[in-house]
């Protein structure tokens, strides 16, 4: 009579050890993490508000959605790196994420902040090559992550999808030549200017004293946006505050004089 070991259970081979005598199949794992249904709804709600997906049936996104994960960082923890494989495709549900890569000094230059509703890693989603830049939680997040190898073949399947991705990242082409000239063409004055005023128009919340802009962004953070240092950015809006053109308290920009902004950027 011969002896079976824990050691000689054949787990490895997707094989179950059942209490009785034999063997039975173990059901193998499935490749992706399924969402449990208590968050489709929640995460049909997200997709369906994005336009990459917004013209979609609940079928078709629940199509979508049966090979999606969601991810948790904390804030300040690395959510991907430049250079790591890429393979997938995340959006944000909740929280505020950091797209940044190091600049000629090494210091690091961030290219945007992204909320609920943006997308990131669609590069590398389509392409298969390696992280284009860093991405690093700015505050708690959580990340709908689709895989690689379970998108492409719905893109095959609904074409519509694959056009829409195509106009998004022409859109985010546009964004970074736009950026790079304006670091090469426009002084930090009217960089800083162009930048308070695009904030105000995506956080600002009108007050009493002005148009507060709601943000979690640091003044450092601005400064990496803006390729420039935290001392520069801080100088800048000291004078412009003893002109009476906006108001810091602690660290919140309230903005006083909107017009006197959008000259400083017609002059340069």
């Amino acid at each position: 009579m011969s002896v079976t070991t824990e050691s000689t259970r054949p787990a490895q081979l997707g094989l179950a050890w059942p209490l009785g005598a034999g063997l039975t199949w173990r059901q193998p794992e499935p490749l992706v993490p399924r969402m449990t249904i208590a968050g489709l709804d929640q995460k049909r709600s997200l997709l369906r508000e994005h336009f990459l997906f917004r013209e979609f049936t609940s079928a078709e996104l629940d199509e979508l959605l049966a090979y999606a994960r969601i991810e948790r960082f904390r804030a300040h923890e690395t959510v991907l790196l430049k250079g790591s494989p890429g393979t997938g495709m995340m959006a944000v549900i909740k929280g505020e994420i950091r797209i940044s890569g190091p600049g000629v000094d090494g210091r690091e230059v961030i290219f945007s902040m992204l909320g609920p509703g943006d997308i990131f890693g669609e590069v590398a989603l389509l392409d298969g090559g390696e992280r284009s830049a860093d991405a690093t939680a700015n505050t708690d997040c959580e990340v709908l992550v689709i895989e690689r190898r379970n998108f492409l073949p719905f893109l095959e399947r609904h074409p519509p999808v694959a056009t829409k991705l195509l106009i998004a990242l022409c859109a985010k082409l546009r964004r970074t030549t736009e950026q790079v000239e304006d670091l090469a063409l426009l002084d930090l004055p009217a960089r800083l200017a162009k930048k308070l005023l695009s904030l105000a128009r995506l956080h600002g919340r009108q007050t009493e004293r002005g148009l507060l802009i709601e943000t979690k962004q640091s003044q450092g953070e601005l400064a990496k946006a803006l390729g420039t240092s935290r001392e520069s950015v801080n100088k800048q809006l000291a004078r412009w505050q003893r002109d009476g053109i906006l108001r810091v308290v602690d660290g919140a920009v309230t903005l006083l004089d909107r017009e006197a902004l959008r000259q400083v950027l017609e002059r340069d």
